[in-house]
């Protein structure tokens, strides 16, 4: 019997980024000599068809120093947090108590002031998402991006509630590997490992 065919697509977030822990969504920090090596060793000696990168340097910046040129698909890069962008929790708490205890409870219905919607941002998410693995099946590819996005890709593939999808811890340059079964015109994903880091990871 023949196996069923397959796309493989590992998902790795960026590393340590200059300025360190914020909420860094649309701001384009660049990586620290530690991010880069965080990523240099999760790559290390492997292979992909193809690789897809967000627009934004902590990504694209590594992503270009592949083998094989990067593809930028700017649906994949992070959720804007509007006027929070750059700010700490801790500073929020100080400055936005109330906004920002109900940002926490509930995103959705209150996202941060000129900043995007979850459901707007996981929109365009899985609609990218949605195209890619259409695009490369029975490929194996690397999709560089940010921990909001690989959790919304990664609570779309297992049907995790929105609210829930911040409970997935996303260490920097963590990788999580997914594959997508294909039986005719359907697909059936796959969650293979998730937020694996370099001295962790097993390939095949």
């Amino acid at each position: 019997m023949a196996e069923t065919p397959y796309t493989t697509v590992d998902l790795l977030r960026h590393g340590e980024v200059q300025g360190g822990p914020c909420f860094r969504g649309a701001s384009d920090d660049p990586l620290t000599q530690t991010g880069w090596r965080q990523m240099e060793e999760a790559t290390n000696n492997q292979t992909w068809d193809a690789i897809i990168s967000s627009p934004l340097c902590r990504c694209l910046g590594f992503a270009k120093t592949q083998s094989i040129e990067p593809l930028i698909h700017s649906s994949l890069q992070e959720i804007n947090f509007g006027d929070w962008e750059g700010k700490t929790a801790e500073e929020l708490t100080q400055q936005s108590p109330v906004d920002f205890t109900r940002f926490i409870k509930d995103p959705e219905n209150n996202p941060p002031p000129n900043g995007e919607k979850l459901s707007s941002f996981k929109k365009r998410v899985v609609q990218e998402w949605d195209t890619i693995i259409h695009q490369y099946q029975q490929k194996k590819i690397l999709i560089i991006s940010h921990g909001g996005t690989m959790r919304t890709i990664i609570s779309h593939v297992l049907n995790i509630p929105d609210n829930d999808m911040f409970k997935l811890e996303v260490p920097h340059a963590s990788m999580s590997r997914i594959r997508i079964y294909h039986e005719g015109e359907s697909t059936f994903p796959s969650l293979v490992f998730h937020g694996k880091q370099a001295e962790k990871i097993h390939y095949e």
